[in-house]
């Protein structure tokens, strides 16, 4: 569905991507992990149409997403924030994100994430996790193609971030919708089809889920663990002294 190829990005004289290639694939969830500055939130950008890269292209279906009309391309897609960005106004707006809504949707997409009947009610009245959860249904109230989450369970515990990895799963089984996250929340790696390691910009080599919820399990994390594997291969380099 969407082919980066050969992409890179740069920020004045800092390069943000670095000659990417990758493909995500439609109707999965794909989970984008790395370092501040690995270039995760420049790649999301991108692929949005919020930037335009320097060298290289991005495909949708084939076509370079450059010959879309604009508004088109954009309706395409979906974000979910991690800070929530819910407006003070009954849930249904907010799903909707318009006055006059389709109730009947906005009802679906709330019910979707078990929160359904509350058309009415508050942000306010809502816990962070249930407030996640109307970020979400509003994603989906246009039936999008593509949902882009940043970090969707930075402010949540785990009980909440391991909810919002089940409606994850659940949309792309019942909307066919692919999901691109960038997170650090083991959990949600575990729920990605693919998980996708961003260094310096390039998509690095190796790691997986499981890879780093064992890391994780065992109090390292991910840097950490590439930092032990660099020093056990230079410890297995006999010295020449003596």
């Amino acid at each position: 569905m969407l082919a980066i190829r050969d992409l890179s990005f740069f920020y004045g004289k800092i390069q943000a991507l670095n000659h990417l290639n990758l493909d995500l694939r439609e109707g999965e969830i794909h989970a984008v992990i790395g370092a501040n500055g690995a270039g995760k939130s420049t790649m999301m950008n991108c692929i949005a149409g919020q930037l335009t890269p320097q060298q290289g292209e991005i495909l949708l279906n084939g076509i370079d997403i450059r010959k879309y009309r604009y508004d088109n391309y954009l309706a395409l897609f979906s974000v979910v924030f991690q800070d929530f960005k819910l407006l003070s106004q009954p849930l249904g707006q907010n799903v909707a994100a318009a006055e006059d809504y389709d109730r009947t949707r906005a009802e679906e997409c709330l019910r979707m994430v078990g929160l359904g009947g509350r058309l009415r009610h508050m942000p306010s009245e809502l816990s962070g996790g249930e407030q996640q959860r109307v970020a979400i249904a509003r994603a989906m109230a246009h039936r999008p193609r593509i949902i882009f989450a940043d970090e969707p369970t930075a402010e949540l515990d785990s009980a909440m971030g391991a909810e919002v990895a089940r409606l994850f799963k659940e949309m792309c089984e019942k909307e066919k919708v692919t999901i691109v996250m960038t997170t650090h929340d083991v959990g949600l790696m575990g729920a990605g089809d693919t998980v996708l390691e961003l260094e310096s910009g390039c998509l690095k080599e190796g790691g997986s889920a499981m890879e780093e919820r064992h890391s994780m399990e065992e109090g390292h994390s991910m840097e950490e663990r590439h930092s032990m594997e660099e020093g056990s291969s230079k410890a297995e380099i006999p010295s020449r002294e003596g």
